[in-house]
């Protein structure tokens, strides 16, 4: 898989996971404002700014993609996914768990992509 497409389809899943979060609104255990759900989609935005750079394989688009796509795996990780499985929410694990697999497919391809612009 080419960096472009990983990051193309993690921002999508960036940007679908929270809007279905916010149209099915399940409550948790804490009452928080569903607004939080939307700073995945923030970076997704970002993400989706740099595909062009991607394509050009600009050195220091790459590098800012690679570090909001980090980020990002550490923020869902941290915080939306830990909730998820403590409060035992099976769709919200799904939701999250998603977001996290695509992260961390574009990091894997991010990360290939380096290496093989090294060897060269």
């Amino acid at each position: 898989m080419k960096t472009t497409q990983a990051n193309f389809i993690n921002s999508l899943t960036l940007i679908a996971m929270p809007i279905w979060a916010i149209l099915a609104f399940e409550p948790t255990l804490e009452k928080t404002n569903n607004y939080t759900a939307l700073i995945p989609i923030v970076f997704a935005i970002f993400l989706l700014l740099c595909h062009n750079g991607l394509k050009k394989e600009n050195k220091v688009i790459s590098h800012i993609a690679v570090l909001l796509t980090l980020i990002a795996i550490i923020a869902i990780y941290l915080k939306p996914f830990s909730a998820a499985i403590s409060d035992e929410s099976t769709i919200r694990i799904i939701r999250n768990g998603f977001m996290l697999l695509t992260g961390v497919i574009s990091m894997i391809t991010f990360i290939q992509s380096f290496i093989s612009a090294r060897k060269k």
